[in-house]
This record gives structure tokens, C-alpha cells and sequence, in this order.
């Protein structure tokens, strides 16, 4: 198969990432089909230690983050990402660097008769199964798992890792996963496994008990970001981000010396200063397991890490303006988004380019990026899930905020529209796959 009909053959299955009403239930996520799977392949998953990060928001970020440190610590690592932006084989990489498209389609045609012989099996399933192999056949030394959704029911969580983190959760997929941040809590920390140690970004009151509880019921030490490890920022730029790390007084004796340390990050955002000390505390887990990350390796990973399309910042020299991608699809990361820009933009009123997926909560991110917003241009991405652009804009007249919105017939156009446009700032947002269209016109 050429790399076109490996692509064809691995969206033939089911795959849950195209659709946006399914059952989540173990009649469809069938963790015992995907433990046959591996153990058809001689169980490569078992074959390196690993980090395992479920999350609503921040998970993506901190795996790219904690494979960087260990990258830097000299580790042949390789890393396991959901959604991709641009190209499939973004998804699975080792050494900082995506699997080729021919070693990919030479690696699922010796394994498809392993898929074929599966009834049922999905395409995450293969897609996780490629990346064991994958990294197993590398000799990768480390790792590093982002779960697709939820958490106790998918796919890569028939790992056992060396540790495993909790990111920010918040509502998302909640026809699937919950009505309520402890019952998303709860399908997230099934990912917790019995003494693996687990890291927890700051979360709700209650999304925090849950998760305590079910670590508790486990016997696995928990570590919360600002009760355990105490993270501040020190400064910031349209560059990035210096930030400090402490262990609290309660945690310093387990901890021992640990000198006052500057990190920067290029990723912008309070949210990402969270998402960076969410890894350092899981590295730190692994330097107790006797694994050699020394300090300096944290600084440098944190500092050359590269997580495109979250607050990706771009100078369009076709328009001379800046350009703003993120791919923001909840109400908390649209929040957390407008507070990014409020920052690093104090005074701009973006244009506002949006699309949406039919199953996201649009009139929630609606309520927070249309009052930072001088004009809204609505865009429809090339993909199954993205929303009809006219409903769209009917929904953002509906919230009743004074903005313009203009309906655009190609992301192409609405893009045009915003370079002609009197703002110097340009906003993307709403969905992976509108950050993804626009992010390959730029560079064309």
C-alpha cells in the first residue's frame, strides 16, 4: 500500500474521531480487544517505561513537554498524540521527529492481517497499536502516551506506566463522559493504576475528591499542582514565559535539595505555566524511580519545546499582521484563550475567524471570545464534523453581543477577508481542523 491507501485502509474502521454521537460504553471501547491486539504483536507496549496523560484540556501540551525533558535527558523517546494538525503521521513520533509516510504504509501492510483478524477493532486502536510497534521496533527508551478520550475506557490505557497525570478537566464530550466535573473526573482517573504514581493539575473542589479518591482506593501517591508543587510566574513576553517551581513545605522532606530554578517556556498562557509544572512533577516522580533527568535536562526540554496551533504565534508577511492559532474547543479553553489574548495583546480587538464542531458548546465559547472580538468571520473546515457556517453565525447573532459576522464560503476566504481587514491582530480558533486549514494556507 502507498502512503494514500494506508490512510484509506486505517480510516476503514471505525473510527469514533469522525463521529460526534457514539456510545461510550465497553460494548464499544473494548479494552480487551485492544490487549489482544498488542499481545498479537508480542506486546511491545510492555517492552520501555512509559508516561501515560489523560485531561480535558493541557494533555497534548504536557506530553509534548515531558518527552522534550527527556529528550534532553538523552532518552530515545517516543510520543503518542491526539488529534494530529496537518499530516497523520504527526501523531506518532520518536525523537521529535513523525513517523515517515512510507514507513508507515510498509508497517501497516505487514500488520494488517493482525487488524483484519480482529472483528471490531477501531482505527484509534490500530493507530495506538502502530505507535508500540513502532517505538518498540526504535528501541525507544521512554514512552510518553497522550489518551484519545476520556480515559478509562481508551485505548492506551492498556499501559502501565511509571507515572500518569490528570490535566485540566472541564466540560467536553459530555454526552459521553458526564454531566458533571466528577463524573468526568472519574472516567479520567481510570487511568490511575494500582502504586503508579499520578500528578494532578488544579482542578474543582469536587473533580479533586473524586480523583483523591479513586488514587486513594489505588494506593497511589497524588501530587496536586498547588497544594504539593507550588508553580509562579516570574515574567512574560510575546516569546514566552519564565516561571518558578517549588515543592511545598509538606513535600520538601521527600523532595530534598531543590534549588530555586528559572524555567522558560515558548508556549503562552497561565494555563501553560500549569501544564509545565504538571510535567516537571512527573519527571520528578521518575528521578525517584532512580531515572537519571538531571536539572539542567528540565530547563532545556521546557525551554525547546514545540506545541504548534496552542497560541502559535505567526507574522503574516502576506498581510503584515499577526496571526493568533489555537485550538481551543471548549468554553474553559476559549476562556483561558481570551485571557492569553487580553495579556499579550492588551490592546487589540482581533479579528475573529471560527469554526466549530456540531457536538462543541458553541454558544459557551461564543460568550467568551466575541466581547474581545472587533468582527467575527465564520469559516466551515474541510472536515466531517465541522459545523455549518450559516448556523454558526446564527448562533453568535443569538448570544446578542454587537459584532459583525461575516459567512465566509471557504476557509481561504475568510481568510482573505481578515487580512483586508483594519486589525492588526487575527484570531483562529474554535476547532483542531479550522487551525489545521489555516495553518497549511499560511504556508503555502
Amino acid at each position: 500500500m502507498d502512503y494514500d491507501q494506508t490512510l484509506d485502509y486505517i480510516y476503514s474502521f471505525v473510527d469514533y474521531g469522525l463521529k460526534s454521537r457514539y456510545k461510550y460504553s465497553p460494548d464499544t471501547f473494548d479494552l480487551t480487544r485492544m490487549r489482544t491486539l498488542l499481545a498479537r504483536l508480542g506486546d511491545p507496549q510492555r517492552r520501555l517505561p512509559s508516561l501515560h496523560v489523560a485531561g480535558t484540556k493541557g494533555k497534548g501540551s504536557v506530553s509534548a513537554m515531558a518527552a522534550s525533558i527527556l529528550r534532553a535527558a538523552r532518552y530515545r523517546v517516543g510520543l503518542y498524540t491526539s488529534p494530529h494538525l496537518n499530516d497523520f503521521c504527526e501523531r506518532i513520533q520518536f525523537d521529535d521527529q513523525p513517523i515517515s509516510h512510507d514507513t508507515l504504509s510498509s508497517l501497516t501492510t505487514e500488520l494488517r492481517p493482525v487488524f483484519d483478524s480482529l472483528p471490531g477493532v477501531t482505527t484509534f486502536e490500530i493507530t495506538t497499536a502502530l505507535a508500540h510497534e513502532w517505538f518498540a521496533r526504535q528501541r525507544a527508551t521512554f514512552g510518553v502516551f497522550e489518551v484519545g478520550l476520556g480515559g478509562r475506557l481508551d485505548a492506551t490505557n492498556v499501559l502501565h506506566p511509571n507515572a500518569c497525570a490528570i490535566t485540566s478537566l472541564s466540560y467536553d464530550h459530555i454526552q459521553l463522559l458526564g454531566n458533571t466535573l466528577p463524573e468526568i473526573a472519574e472516567e479520567k482517573a481510570g487511568i490511575i493504576k494500582p502504586g503508579v504514581p499520578v500528578v494532578c493539575a488544579p482542578q474543582s473542589s469536587d473533580a479533586l475528591e473524586k480523583i483523591s479518591s479513586i488514587a486513594r482506593d489505588r494506593g497511589a501517591r497524588l501530587r496536586v499542582i498547588g497544594r504539593d508543587w507550588i508553580a509562579s510566574r516570574d515574567s512574560v513576553s510575546d516569546a514566552g514565559q519564565r516561571f518558578s517551581i517549588q515543592p511545598s513545605t509538606a513535600l520538601q522532606p521527600e523532595v530534598g535539595e531543590w534549588a530555586p530554578t528559572p524555567f522558560d517556556i515558548p508556549l503562552l498562557g497561565q494555563h501553560q505555566i500549569e501544564n509545565a509544572a504538571v510535567a516537571v512533577a512527573m519527571i520528578h516522580e521518575l528521578r525517584m524511580q532512580g531515572f537519571e533527568v538531571p536539572l539542567e535536562a528540565i530547563q532545556r526540554g521546557l525551554a525547546t519545546v514545540s506545541w504548534p496551533g496552542r497560541f502559535e504565534v505567526i507574522r503574516d508577511s502576506a498581510s503584515s499582521k499577526t496571526i493568533v492559532l489555537d485550538c481551543a474547543h471548549n468554553r474553559d479553553s476559549a476562556s483561558k484563550l481570551a485571557a492569553t489574548v487580553k495579556e499579550t495583546f492588551p490592546d487589540a480587538h482581533p479579528a475573529l475567524i471560527f469554526g466549530a464542531s456540531d457536538d462543541k458548546d458553541v454558544e459557551g465559547m461564543l460568550a467568551e471570545l466575541l466581547p474581545l472580538s472587533s468582527r467575527m468571520i465564520v469559516a466551515k473546515a474541510d472536515h466531517p464534523r465541522a459545523s455549518n457556517a450559516e448556523r454558526l453565525a446564527e448562533t453568535s447573532r443569538q448570544i446578542g453581543v454587537a459584532r459583525s459576522v461575516n459567512v465566509a464560503h471557504t476557509v481561504a476566504d475568510a481568510l482573505a477577508d481578515a487580512r483586508g481587514g483594519p486589525e492588526q491582530i487575527i484570531l483562529v480558533t474554535g476547532s483542531v481542523f479550522l487551525v489545521a486549514d489555516v495553518r497549511l494556507l499560511l504556508k503555502s
